[in-house]
């Protein structure tokens, strides 16, 4: 078996068949996975090979760079996170391709000087392929796709079984296809041209039955036959050339459970691949296993000779050597390692013909005497008789194919080559003079191969196939009659129908549209193609930058989504948004077709991306992790949020549930329920209603670090930075009792609170302008929060059809000895207000109390004891504004500190001079400097909570993806008045606050002089 990409399979198959037609005379066959003779007996490991690749487009937008070294066969990864954690893993083979490569005059990559070390598809075959592969005669061909467990034959030419070929098995031969059409071959050209039909029919397919190529496995079988007709015996060995689809890996904070995630056989094949290699490799190692799981899958069926049994087996493993791919590479490195160890046992695959038949001809002539006897008894023996008439014309089909000559089937496969020959050359002649659609493909090696030539005149584009004058084409989405071309005066038109879905550039159009070279069309939900003008006007352009993920771009910009570039070039784009962008495009032709075949099931459900944490942040103003998620909205109402990983699997089972309806319409017979009779709790489209969050709001806590109350309008922002509703809070320090305090208990240093208690309530007095409720009146509200070290969330109660409701809601906490740590979480933190929807059906959440500590008074302890040990707490970097802040606070905690002891002073003076005159006693009765300066710590505390919101205003302050010059003007100069304003405010808060102080220490000195 050798898992590669199609180019270096293709490649494979090419040469083993060059080097088959070109073998001399009827020398013994080599099996070209099993052993020859004289090894029959000895033990063959899986030889694997592992490749490292080029960076692709994704890869170098990223910046990415190479933690992959090699030195002869190991290789050596290295964890981008931490440069000392390298790993090391050795293999019969490994090959350079990342770098030192350049194109040859053929589009082939070479390197770029002699006996460099780049490592080319030639002699990745003399070290794996030509070791199979030494002499054999008679060479059949088969090519056939395992996608969702389905087998399609790629060269059959009858109609398509919808629920795909059968997987049979026998005693002899092991599992196989039945019905799988075999053609012989005698050269490698008529092997290219098969390749060439398996791959349009593989497109085709994509097409028609709205199928994903990157997540199906295609595999060749080679079947290689040598008859020896003196010792009567046939050798035989058969190759099975895999192409694996790719193993999608899903985010840990993507990942969730998923009510029908068994439901889907996407990635059964895939799954139980790495269970058998797993189970093999502890079976070479000594231990005991019980089960290998071969039958669990298609895929294993097909190749449980292959992976431990009678074969020699090459796996070829490639990796990329971007940082963003570490774990991925790493994965698909010790999967590799896995498989080495397992031990296979080669023999040679003998068969003696002439006896062969002779047996058969005399088991067919008892079946004759035995059906002559039961036929003189009547209908008592229908059944038996039955049995014995389908064994009989079983038996004579096998004489018929051992006696049928090689030649005449040679003679039939060739006829078909000759007509796919003169239809390639029909296609080539007709580029030369007509313009023609050329579908693009998510996998390139599926891309530009079918062509749709736009003749002269008028042609109808859509499902119709029943005038001369029409260009047949099926997917999602697409009409009888889709859209008209005009080929008129060398000028091609394009004119939408009623009810079709037209996009040309990116944009949807519905009128007639004159097509230049090189336009990007996509009919339907997602069928995609590239215009190709006339000859005159193709020039030397480069076709191969307009790929699946061009076309998406495209899409994805006209909906205000892509991807900016700086001024030093691409490289420069965050990494993480750079994911982002491309799971959304990747998605985007996914929800597409989910909503089609929403549509024609008349299910009622729409999706639509959304980037999810958008605008967000965590506690200290820290940007969320962006990721991508699908809002699914059923008939206006319910609602839910699916993340990628949700709506991936859910699609595949769409896809079964719509290939189902597609079936029933047609009249075919299938298995399973109709989509008609499908239970809700089955349904695809359909889950439990449940909570939903809408967006957060941040409650900055520094303010109790000073026992200062504060009252706060918030902005409730969801994912994507709309404004979702406003939220009124308080923040109020209190008493134990829950009084709240006064002006003299506001503290000038957060410190003193150290080893003391501290008690505030959290006040959510009301929510307005609920836009959640406004679209439906049906639904509720709840608060949810988690403070200090809390592991679960506490909740407010629901409240429910208002868009203004009143939460009055009250939470009293306590800690009972303050410590550094929570000091610098007040002060460096916000409490995050989370903004849950609740929808008719669902339950309130509850707030968990488990682990929590309570008073019997209801108060929640956040801090019992002072702690052992002190963790560093992250904070984030601060901006200019900020360390100047912090500049003026160190000088007034200096002048408070004098403040202090001249406080002390006065005291002992006032003390002395409490029983003087009248003036005295009315200088006694003013209030204390320090109440003084706690007031004015109040206004400067307030004013600076302001100048937050003003900066977080700042930070969300984007231009209109659709602005022009004037408009980005008018961004500059709304963002410079922003900017203006909150310098303004900002040094109008320290200047206040300054200049409080300055007068409270003026009287202080004043007093001071007096008193002396």
């Amino acid at each position: 078996m050798s898992t590669c990409n199609s180019t270096l399979l293709c490649r494979c198959v090419r040469e083993l068949i060059t080097q088959v037609c070109q073998s001399p005379g009827l020398k013994p066959a080599c099996c070209t996975m099993r052993a020859k003779a004289s090894d029959m007996h000895s033990k063959d490991c899986v030889k694997v090979a592992v490749r490292v690749r080029p960076f692709n487009k994704r890869e170098r937008d990223a910046g990415s760079r190479s933690i992959v070294s090699m030195v002869s066969s190991s290789i050596t990864i290295q964890d981008p996170r931490e440069s000392q954690n390298r790993r090391s893993f050795s293999f019969d083979y490994a090959y350079w391709s990342h770098s030192g490569f350049t194109r040859d005059p053929g589009g082939l990559y070479v390197p770029e000087e002699p006996g460099g070390r780049y490592a080319d598809q030639d002699s990745v075959f003399q070290d794996l392929g030509e070791g199979i592969l030494e002499n054999a005669l008679q060479v059949f061909f088969s090519m056939l796709e395992i996608y969702n467990e389905q087998v399609v034959d790629l060269l059959s030419r009858g109609p398509r079984n919808p629920g795909g070929l059968r997987v049979r098995e026998e005693q002899q031969r092991g599992f196989y296809v039945e019905g799988l059409r075999t053609v012989p071959c005698d050269s490698a050209p008529q092997v290219e041209q098969l390749m060439e039909q398996g791959t349009r029919t593989r497109t085709t397919a994509a097409t028609h039955m709205n199928v994903n190529s990157s997540r199906s496995h295609m595999l060749i079988i080679l079947q290689l036959k040598q008859i020896f007709s003196k010792e009567s015996i046939t050798k035989q060995s058969n190759i099975n050339l895999v192409d694996l689809a790719g193993s999608e890996r899903q985010r840990s904070s993507g990942s969730e459970a998923d009510r029908l995630k068994e439901g889907t056989a996407i990635n059964l094949s895939l799954t139980t691949l790495g269970n058998v290699i797993s189970s093999l490799a502890d079976v070479a190692v000594g231990k005991k296993v019980i089960h290998i799981p071969y039958r669990d899958s298609v895929l294993t069926k097909l190749l449980q000779s292959a992976l431990g049994g009678n074969s020699r087996t090459v796996m070829i493993a490639t990796l990329s050597p971007a940082d963003i791919c570490y774990e991925e590479s790493l994965s698909t490195l010790r999967y590799a390692e896995r498989a080495k160890r397992i031990q296979n046992r080669a023999v040679v695959n003998e068969s003696p013909t002439e006896r062969l038949v002779k047996e058969l001809k005399a088991e067919n002539a008892r079946l004759l005497q035995r059906l002559s006897r039961l036929g003189q008894e009547g209908r008592r023996a229908n059944n038996e008789t039955k049995e014995l008439r389908q064994l009989l014309t079983h038996n004579e089909l096998q004489i018929r194919a051992i006696q049928t000559l090689w030649e005449q089937h040679l003679q039939e496969a060739l006829k078909d080559w000759e007509q796919q020959y003169a239809n390639i050359t029909q296609e080539r002649r007709m580029m030369q003079m007509h313009p023609y659609i050329l579908n693009i493909n998510e996998d390139a090696q599926l891309s530009g191969v079918v062509k749709l030539f736009i003749q002269e005149g008028e042609w109808d584009i859509g499902l119709c196939d029943y005038s001369q004058r029409s260009i047949s084409i099926k997917g999602l989405g697409i009409q009888q009659r889709h859209a008209v071309f005009r080929n008129e005066q060398r000028r091609v038109t394009l004119t939408p129908l009623a009810g079709s879905k037209v996009i040309v550039n990116g944009n949807a159009v519905f009128q007639t549209t004159e097509l230049q070279h090189l336009d990007r069309l996509i009919l339907g939900s997602n069928c995609t193609y590239l215009f190709i003008g006339y000859p005159s006007e193709r020039g030397g352009d480069d076709w191969s930058r307009y790929d699946y993920d061009y076309f998406q771009s495209e899409l994805a910009a006209a909906e205000g989504i892509h991807l900016g570039e700086s001024s030093t070039g691409p490289s420069q784009t965050d990494p993480s948004l750079l994911a982002v962008f491309y799971d959304y495009i990747k998605l985007m032709p996914m929800v597409a077709e989910a909503n089609q075949m929403s549509q024609e099931l008349n299910k009622g459900v729409e999706f639509k991306l959304e980037i999810k944490n958008l605008a967000l942040s965590d506690s200290k103003g820290h940007d969320l992790e962006k990721e991508i998620a699908v809002r699914v909205t059923c008939m206006g109402k319910q609602v839910w949020m699916w993340s990628k990983a949700k709506f991936v699997n859910r699609k595949f089972l769409m896809e079964e549930a719509y290939q189902q309806h597609q079936a029933e319409k047609s009249g075919d017979k299938v298995e399973g329920l109709s989509t008609a009779a499908l239970p809700r709790d089955k349904d695809p489209f359909w889950d439990p209603v449940e909570p939903l969050l809408l967006g957060t709001a941040h409650l900055w806590l520094q303010s109790l670090a000073f026992r200062i109350p504060l009252e706060e309008q918030l902005e409730v922002l969801g994912s994507e930075g709309t404004e979702e509703a406003i939220l009124q809070a308080q923040l109020v320090p209190c008493t134990f009792t829950g009084l709240p305090l006064g002006e003299d208990d506001i503290l000038i240093d957060p410190s003193e609170l150290l080893g003391r208690r501290l008690d505030f309530q959290l006040v959510l007095e009301q929510c307005c302008g609920l836009r959640w409720i406004r679209e439906a009146r049906n639904r509720g509200v709840q608060i949810g929060f988690r403070l200090f070290d809390s592991s679960q969330p506490l909740y407010s109660p629901a409240v429910w059809h208002n868009v203004n409701p009143l939460l009055d809601h009250r939470v009293h906490f306590a800690s009972l000895h303050t410590s550094q740590r929570l000091l610098d979480y007040l002060q460096c933190s916000a409490l995050v207000l989370e903004l849950w929807g609740l929808q008719e059906g669902c339950t309130d959440l509850m707030s968990s109390l488990e682990g929590v500590r309570m008073t019997t008074e209801g108060i929640f302890i956040i801090e019992e004891a002072s702690p052992t040990h002190t963790a560093p707490v992250d904070s984030a970097e601060p901006s200019c504004s900020v360390r100047v802040l912090q500049q003026d606070l160190e000088e007034l905690k200096s002048v408070n500190t004098s403040l202090r002891k001249e406080n002390h002073n006065l005291r002992e003076q006032l003390n002395a001079a409490r029983n003087g005159g009248d003036s005295v006693r009315g200088r006694s009765v003013r209030p204390s400097c320090d109440a003084e300066f706690a007031r004015s710590l109040k206004v400067f505390y307030h004013s600076m909570t302001s100048a937050r919101a003003q900066l977080q205003r700042l930070r969300r302050h984007r231009p209109s993806e659709e602005s022009d010059l004037l408009g980005l003007r008018l961004f500059v100069d709304e963002q410079s008045r922003l900017l203006r304003d909150f310098s303004e405010q900002l040094e109008q808060s320290v200047s206040t606050l300054k200049q409080d102080v300055a007068a409270i220490v003026r009287r202080k000195r004043e007093r001071s002089g007096i008193w002396s």
